[in-house]
């Protein structure tokens, strides 16, 4: 991405479940306490493409 503001809104504090994949919004750096879709516990950050 050129925009570091649209990197940053896409990928910072963005969790991703282990479980079933949905994207999670975290807050201030933390990660939430458990997926909201499916209500797991096992959250992974999002990888960023590095171009």
């Amino acid at each position: 991405m050129a925009f570091p503001e649209a990197e940053a809104r896409l990928f910072r504090d963005v969790w991703i479940c282990m479980k079933c994949g949905a994207r999670n919004r975290g807050y201030g750096g933390r990660p939430p306490e458990k997926c909201r879709r499916c209500k797991s516990k096992r959250l992974r950050r999002k990888k960023v493409e590095k171009a």
